[in-house]
């Protein structure tokens, strides 16, 4: 799937199991929408919150980021731009390949099965459309190498992350996840805190195709900015905006 990166430097990542702010609004001049989480999340409130979003702002891209298979069922795959699916470098085996075959599992599975709790399996479009069907899933698809970097985080502690990377370590995995695994995306996660620009800037000089994101902490305009200019292609604000709008609003980049 083609991402024109360019025009894209604000995500606001919303998580299913959370209100929504009263005004919607809040989200002009944001990018980019990703819906997921992990906590109390579903595929029918992840449905639900994918096509509130879309109602809202038609114009700006949806993607899902499912923390595992049961958030994803056919509607939520017809209703999003994309899926990005992690892959924790410093977490533990589940949380690198485990899910992404336990996801693949549940696309492959015989058609009477069901993915996720209320909607048809991905195999009863198999079933009916031959591997057409499997090929407009996957090219939904969109891989993430991934670094959990704060290691109080419930991001961490659900991804076994047991170790936060150094600078070294972090542009390490960057080169790893442009020249050896091939994912159009490196994220960078602080979950909840700021992490500083240090890290963005180990990893920019060794990006060149793969699309830079960093999230955590981002919560005024002076780090929105920090962190862009340190070379990130585009920054994930999350907290702020389910719990504090008129900070969110400031995160969001003068065009």
């Amino acid at each position: 799937m083609h991402v024109d990166w360019s025009r894209i430097s604000h995500v606001t990542k919303v998580d299913p199991a959370k209100p929504l702010p009263d005004d919607l609004g809040i989200l002009e001049g944001t990018d980019l929408l990703i819906v997921g989480g992990s906590d109390g999340v579903t595929a029918d409130n992840a449905l639900e919150t994918i096509r509130s979003l879309e109602r809202s702002f038609p114009d700006i891209p949806v993607w899902q980021e499912p923390y595992n298979a049961a958030h994803v069922s056919t509607d939520t795959l017809e209703a999003v731009d994309a899926m990005s699916v992690p892959a924790v470098y410093n977490g533990d085996r589940t949380h690198f390949v485990g899910k992404h075959v336990d996801l693949f599992t549940e696309v492959g599975r015989k058609p009477e099965e069901t993915l996720g709790t209320s909607v048809p399996l991905v195999g009863d479009l198999i079933a009916s459309k031959g591997r057409d069907a499997v090929s407009a899933l996957t090219d939904k698809l969109l891989g993430e190498g991934y670094v959990v970097q704060h290691l109080e985080s419930a991001a961490a502690k659900r991804a076994s992350v047991e170790t936060a990377y150094t600078p070294e370590q972090v542009a390490g995995a960057a080169l790893a996840t442009e020249s050896f695994y091939g994912f159009p995306i490196f994220y960078i996660e602080y979950s909840g805190t700021y992490g500083g620009p240090e890290d963005v800037e180990a990893a920019t000089p060794y990006l060149e195709e793969t699309t830079l994101l960093y999230g955590g902490g981002i919560d005024s305009r002076e780090k929105a900015t920090e962190i862009l200019e340190a070379g990130a292609d585009a920054i994930v604000v999350g907290d702020c905006f389910h719990d504090d709008p008129d900070r969110f609003r400031e995160t969001i980049p003068d065009r």
